[in-house]
This record gives structure tokens, C-alpha cells and sequence, in this order.
């Protein structure tokens, strides 16, 4: 299996409000950005769309290091993840994301890490630019409509 690393961002202008996420896949020497943004959103919901993505982005199963600036993110998939595969998810948030996140997830080895936000983590900073970035550009289109 590719060992490969993943940073994610998802920023939230407001809650609800334009959320931007963006990832960053590295394999050895060799990098993949990618970033979105959609309206009515939070900022958990941009990092989990952030993490989706870039799972969809591999081609084949991968031994993964997921960095994300997100703990509910690390915790959810560390800890607490392996309990709602057999559970019907009653009660909880994001249900649609998750289910879709396990799909994404399914043929991967993954391990999160907890990135201080703003701690001047080069991927974490340039993931946060790029989901701001988005989410603003999708504001201001919105503004201009």
C-alpha cells in the first residue's frame, strides 16, 4: 500500500454561512491540491467534505496520515467511528457526510492527527488560505447575483 499524507481545511465565513475546504495529498515528493466551497454551511461540515474529496481524489487503497486543524475530526475518525459502522447513526450530525465519508474511507488504512489551527504548519496554512479563498470567492458571487 501507498503510504500517503493527506491535509485538510475547512473554513466557515460564517455559521451558517459560505464554508470553503481544501486539500492537499502528498505522495513522497509529489503534491495535489484541491478546494471547493458551498453556501449554507459549517465549518466541520467543510473539513469532512475537505477529507471526502480528497479520498475520492486516490485511485487505489492507501495507508493514510490525515492532518487536519479539526479534533471532532480526529475523534470521529480515531475513536468513534468504528462504533457508528454498526450503528444506525440516530442522533447524531452530518449523517448524509459520514455515511458518505465511510464509503470514501472503506478501502483505506487511515490514521488523523490534530493540528493546532494556526500554529504555522506550512500544509495547514496553505489549506486554510485556499479555503477561505474559496468560500470568499463564493460570497462575493453571491453578493454580485
Amino acid at each position: 500500500m501507498k503510504k500517503i499524507e493527506i491535509y485538510t481545511d475547512g473554513s466557515c465565513l460564517k455559521n451558517p454561512g459560505f464554508g470553503g475546504w481544501a486539500y492537499i495529498l502528498r505522495y513522497k515528493n509529489n503534491e495535489k491540491e484541491g478546494f471547493g466551497a458551498q453556501a449554507d454551511t459549517t465549518n466541520n461540515q467543510m473539513e469532512l467534505r475537505a477529507i471526502i474529496e480528497a479520498l475520492k481524489a486516490l485511485k487505489e487503497p492507501c495507508e493514510i496520515s490525515l492532518f487536519t486543524d479539526s479534533n471532532l475530526m480526529v475523534q470521529s475518525i480515531n475513536e468513534w467511528l468504528e462504533g457508528w459502522i454498526k450503528k444506525d447513526f440516530k442522533g447524531k450530525k452530518n449523517v448524509s457526510l459520514w455515511k458518505e465519508y465511510l464509503e470514501a474511507a472503506k478501502t483505506h488504512h487511515i490514521k488523523a492527527f490534530w493540528i493546532k489551527a494556526h500554529n504555522g504548519h506550512d500544509e495547514n496554512e496553505r489549506c486554510d488560505f485556499l479555503a477561505r479563498t474559496a468560500a470568499l470567492n463564493l460570497a462575493k458571487t453571491k453578493e454580485n447575483e
